[in-house]
């Protein structure tokens, strides 16, 4: 079978698998955050934590239980990691040296996991564990609750307030995340991915010799990895490795774990506002552009020119065998349009047009449908832009869902389009002109400008996937990635909450004969163009440095 055709055949199987859990999984979701009951379990919970389920909060101290609990997570994990050579179940390792620990916390808490560490070599049980894999779920809970925040915005009428940060966060990981986490590790343990807490043990190897592994929880972490968008990976080759990733049916299902949830977020969007209209306009716009990177992906790296691509069958370097072309790119694609970093491949070994996918993918604001929460808000930051300039084009005051989208609103969804840009470009333009941090990459050119883009990419927008052959475990780019990841996350959000406050504080107004209707596909087409004219302009001249340079060069 060719790679095309495969990878067509999983394409396929995708949307019909997505299709079937759109609805039920979107409903649920919107049942958990507009319900007024409370499971035991979670009560125990809000005691433990000394949180009051019931109080309703307002933009800045939903803002503050956000930053809070976030500081702590970055806090906690920091310290559990330079501690580790102290702890049970640290298989030997020693503790995490202070700037990689830092960087770690941050990757972790940001739901970015970028690692500059070889998992298997670097992490005892307790840190993967009790630390990672307990990030893996807060960080998306974290997200989906800013998300539905957001949404709770557009939906009230002059009260302010934005719901309970404490609640939603709880109701996200005991409802949602925990049920399908547990379902799904057992899947891939049927799949063959290791799910044990063995020690450090010697494996025999085909050609003589032998190789010390370790084993781990990886099926569990490994579900809650994709599925909250997180990435990283319990062993240094990610979800390449076999006992991450054992077949091809692994995979497509890893696949779907990274896109069910944000898929479904435009149904429970769509749900609390009072019309699935909206959130299939969300949808619509999403799907295209998710299936038109994936065809593209697929075709890039299937037809490159050269003798060598011919006679291997296409682009399959740095690809494992039992996933081609086909399930190469299609986790590509999906790993970079959402938040997730997870790879199955090595992206730096695509061809340049491929690596200028990926990264256009991410400099999307990773919102086709992007991370668990995070491309539900982004999308509709998109929104309101595309309704202003609508606005602007009949003459009258732009409104999204009954709401009137002024000078505030509009300086508060272009701060949180600038912040990310100013990041990565800022940080990368650093990195090349200083020596220390340039030296970093083993390949000269077009493609060592591109891996250190990609990284501060990749660090900003929360992904966490990486070019091989840039070392990036220094202190310049562990401090900067860190601070570019906890920046990239926290600052956007500030934006967002604070757009959702003033929102909830507007008076709902009628629809008339002047309203641009948001749920056709007409403006679907003006939000698609809006996504890729933003980011085009934004970062089309650096993109032309590295991949486009690479890709295009003869």
């Amino acid at each position: 079978m060719s790679p095309v055709l495969s990878g067509v055949l999983q394409l396929l199987a995708l949307v019909v698998a997505l299709g079937l859990a759109y609805r039920p999984l979107g409903d649920h979701m919107a049942r958990v955050y507009t319900s007024a009951h409370h499971l035991r379990a979670e009560r125990w919970i809000y005691r433990a934590i000394g949180a009051d389920p019931t109080a309703r909060m307002r933009q800045a101290a939903y803002l503050r239980g956000v930053l809070a609990f976030s500081a702590v997570g970055v806090l906690f994990l920091y310290l559990l990691q330079r501690l580790q050579g102290a702890l049970p179940g640290s298989l030997g390792f020693s503790s995490i040296d202070p700037d990689q620990a830092f960087n770690t916390a941050a990757s972790f808490v940001a739901n970015t996991n970028w690692q500059s560490y070889a998992g298997e070599q670097t992490m005892g049980h307790v840190v993967q564990t009790g630390g990672l894999a307990v990030q893996n779920f807060l960080s998306a809970a974290v997200g989906m609750a800013v998300a539905v925040a957001l949404v709770r915005g557009f939906a009230a009428s002059r009260t302010g307030e934005l719901g309970n940060f404490w609640c939603d966060l709880v109701r996200g990981t005991v409802r949602v995340l925990l049920p399908l986490a547990a379902v799904s590790a057992l899947v891939l343990v049927a799949c063959g991915a290791i799910q044990n807490f063995a020690g450090i043990h010697e494996v025999g190897q085909f050609t003589g010799g032998g190789q010390q592994w370790n084993g781990g929880a990886v099926a569990s972490q490994e579900a809650i990895k994709e599925l909250g968008t997180n990435g990283g990976g319990y062993f240094n080759a990610n979800a390449a490795h076999p006992f991450e990733n054992p077949t091809g049916l692994s995979n497509l299902f890893e696949i779907f774990l990274i896109l069910v949830i944000p898929f479904a977020l435009t149904r429970t969007f769509g749900r609390m506002v009072g019309s699935v209209r909206q959130g299939y306009a969300l949808l619509g716009t999403m799907l295209v552009f998710w299936l038109g990177f994936s065809a593209l992906m697929m075709w890039t790296e299937s037809a490159h020119h050269g003798p060598a691509f011919s006679l291997a069958g296409g682009a399959t370097e740095g690809k494992e065998t039992r996933f081609g072309i086909g399930g190469s790119s299609l986790f590509a694609v999906a790993t970079t349009l959402t938040s997730t970093g997870a790879v199955n491949s090595a992206h730096s070994s695509y061809t340049g047009l491929g690596g200028g996918i990926t990264l256009l993918g991410m400099q999307l604001g990773e919102i086709a449908p992007g991370g668990v929460g995070s491309g539900l808000y982004g999308m509709l930051i998109m929104a309101l832009v595309a309704v202003f300039l609508a606005g602007l084009m009949v003459g009258r005051t732009p409104e999204y869902l009954g709401k009137r989208i002024g000078t505030r609103e509009i300086q508060l969804a272009a701060c949180y389009l600038l912040v990310t840009p100013a990041l990565v470009l800022g940080l990368t333009a650093a990195a090349v002109a200083l020596p220390a941090p340039s030296g970093s990459t083993a390949n000269p050119g077009a493609h060592g400008f591109s891996e250190i883009l990609y990284a501060y990419t990749s660090g900003a927008n929360n992904n966490g996937s990486a070019f091989a052959g840039l070392a990036a475990d220094t202190p310049w780019f562990n401090t900067t990635l860190g601070l570019a990841m906890l920046l990239g996350r926290f600052l956007p959000m500030v934006f967002v909450l604070a757009l959702a406050g003033s929102l909830a504080g507007q008076r709902p107004v009628p629809a008339t004969s002047g309203t641009v209707p948001t749920h056709t596909p007409l403006f679907g087409a003006l939000l698609a163009a809006v996504v890729v004219v933003v980011a085009g302009l934004t970062y089309f001249p650096a993109l032309a440095l590295g991949p486009l340079a690479e890709g295009l060069a003869p």
